[in-house]
């Protein structure tokens, strides 16, 4: 990590399918705004503005090899930084090798966040050490204010979405007897007993993917 700041704000989109998510990402870096610009949020919308970096919070989306770095923007070419709950190895790496410029991981201090999207901008290559340990509380989710935990809110999203609970393991990189076991928990929740019920309720309480582009979200630069 650099030892000093640069002088410039490091200019940030974030990207995710879900406003609130994009929005609890930001509030961890407001107090950083001397270092840190948020200049857009983009909910299933490609960042426009000019900016240096494209956070990527995997919630409800796509990871590793499959993240489409190069289509996060629709101008120049920012370097993009994955930020996210997922630390197994073979991760990382398909999404360095998919062309992220760093991998963050939710629970790790916001200073080193700062610090670390400092370094992704100064050309650097930033990734977890094999002791970093994720916090499931970090940010947040749909369904949070409702008792839903952080994996049980992705794995309703993803419901809420379509896929199948094999489709979901392969999404998120867990057993599929994890991904059975979050959704049981989930639904004695959200009081529901079938998946038609589950997509309902979801569709209901905020579940579905937003498709939001906000620029400037703390006022003109």
């Amino acid at each position: 990590m650099p030892a000093a700041h640069s002088q410039t704000p490091v200019r940030v989109a974030i990207n995710d399918d879900y406003e609130l998510v994009v929005a609890g990402i930001a509030a961890l870096l407001a107090p950083y705004a001397d270092r840190v610009q948020v200049v857009e949020f983009d909910s299933n919308k490609q960042t426009i503005s000019e900016v240096d970096i494209v956070l990527y919070d995997t919630f409800g989306q796509e990871q590793g090899g499959d993240i489409d770095v190069t289509g996060l923007s629709a101008t120049g070419e920012p370097r993009v930084v994955v930020f996210t709950w997922n630390l197994q190895r073979e991760v990382v790496e398909a999404a360095t090798a998919a062309g992220a410029a760093g991998y963050l991981w939710k629970g790790m201090p916001v200073e080193d966040i700062v610090a670390a999207l400092e370094a992704v901008h100064a050309g650097e290559t930033v990734t977890p050490p094999d002791d970093a340990r994720v916090d499931l509380d970090t940010g947040a989710w749909p369904g949070q204010d409702l008792g839903l935990s952080a994996r049980e809110a992705e794995i309703v999203a993803l419901i809420t979405q379509g896929l199948t609970n094999q489709e979901i393991a392969d999404r998120v990189y867990l057993s599929i007897n994890s991904i059975k076991t979050y959704i049981r928990s989930a639904y004695r929740k959200m009081g529901v007993q079938r998946r038609s019920q589950a997509v309902a309720w979801g569709v209901d309480h905020g579940f579905s993917p937003d498709h939001v582009r906000t620029l400037h979200p703390f006022g003109p630069p």
